[in-house]
């Protein structure tokens, strides 16, 4: 072996040495890689699972707004749908012997007073009969007064001796008789008057015209049903179904506000009467709400209320505090820990002032007011009081 060689093998010998050390190295780092892995990991499985409750090393919690509402007086409402009807519904149909309608005069939507002709019926045969009756009046009106003339005239003689006191009585007796026919004349003629003219359907009450079936030419008669549905006074109502539950709360005089369906009308109304009896089948009872009269409000529609029932406390929260999602409403609130928690509830009157909680918080909590959707349950925040509470 000479010199050369003996060189080149001990720089062989160096560089295998070399090469084992940098292995060595690269297995001591990854295995301290894998033991911080694994540490995190525990962490977060002690923690829920949750990488977002865990902040990041040097991370700053969220600061976000939250408020203690207390205890507010708000209004309880009940909610309710049901059918628009007539407050008062009055069927017009046939009042006399009917005939063939000759003309009708009103159309479903037309205002009509008390009384008012809606149709007329053909009356050509009865008004041949009142001019008869009129003059059997006639008649019995001159022979009235025929009697009359010649009792005057025997009372005249009867001083005279030319004629007997039963004589008198005699043309006494005639001239009422006379007097009798007139009266029993003018009676028939009246009742075939009265005959007549309820061959005009007229309107019972001043209202509103809500259905018409009935046509010139068409036969009616005592038994020929309903020609004509009013609204009396054009006063509407709805017929609201109520749950068992809330119909205890409802008193006659409690205000309700009324949207009818496919309509952005909003009506104020009154229940008026309050069902004394419950479907069994259904658990619901009636409220009947009266309503003043709108174009929006069909008879036969469907529409939903808000009853007003009354009064109490319960914590308010603006529109932003409250969140929903398959399970139901709910809100979140700031523990004593600073920790963020999910806090179902539910869901009262919504007005201006805000939405009323009716159950699931008292309001002493810390309630998120906003940006509620960024957040998670366990998340670590920095609260801040709203400004004003």
């Amino acid at each position: 072996m000479n010199y050369e060689t003996q060189l080149l093998g001990d720089s062989a010998i160096i560089m295998d040495g070399d090469d084992r050390r940098r292995s060595r190295k690269k297995l001591i780092i990854g295995a301290g890689v894998v033991v911080a892995l694994i540490a995190v990991a525990a962490a977060i499985s002690m923690r829920g699972g949750d990488p977002a409750a865990t902040p990041a090393p040097g991370a700053v919690a969220p600061v976000v707004t939250v408020t203690s509402p207390g205890q507010s007086t708000v209004a309880r409402t009940v909610r309710a749908t049901g059918s628009l009807a007539a407050r008062v519904d009055m069927p017009v149909g046939v009042v006399g012997e009917g005939g063939m309608v000759s003309r009708v005069l009103v159309q479903p939507g037309d205002w009509v007073k008390a009384g008012q002709t809606l149709a007329t019926i053909e009356r050509s045969v009865q008004s041949e009969q009142v001019r008869s009756l009129a003059a059997q009046v006639e008649v019995a009106r001159a022979d009235a007064k025929l009697a009359q003339a010649q009792l005057d005239r025997a009372k005249a003689l009867v001083g005279r001796g030319f004629i007997s006191a039963a004589d008198i009585d005699q043309r006494t007796a005639t001239r009422d008789q006379a007097e009798a026919r007139v009266r029993v004349a003018q009676a028939q003629l009246a009742e075939q008057r009265a005959r007549t003219g309820r061959l005009d359907i007229r309107a019972p009450a001043a209202g509103l015209v809500l259905t018409r079936s009935v046509e010139p030419g068409q036969i009616v008669q005592a038994g020929s049903g309903v020609l004509f549905r009013m609204a009396k006074g054009g006063e509407m109502e709805m017929q609201a179904q109520v749950a068992e539950g809330d119909l205890a709360t409802l008193r006659p005089g409690n205000s309700a506000v009324i949207t009818p369906i496919g309509s952005d009308v909003r009506l104020t109304g009154r229940v008026w009467q309050v069902s004394p009896v419950v479907d069994p089948q259904t658990r619901q009872g009636i409220a009947r709400i009266a309503i003043p009269y709108s174009k929006a409000v069909r008879p036969g529609g469907f529409a939903s209320a808000t009853i007003t029932s009354g009064s109490g406390s319960a914590p308010l929260l603006p529109e932003s505090a409250v969140q929903s999602d398959p399970k139901g409403s709910f809100v979140y609130i700031v523990n004593g820990k600073n920790q963020v928690e999910r806090r179902n509830v539910t869901v009262g009157q919504v007005s201006d002032d805000g939405v009323a909680i009716t159950s699931g918080i008292t309001g002493a909590e810390k309630i998120v007011t906003s940006a509620g959707a960024f957040l998670t349950p366990g998340q670590k925040v920095k609260p801040e009081l709203a400004k004003g509470r």
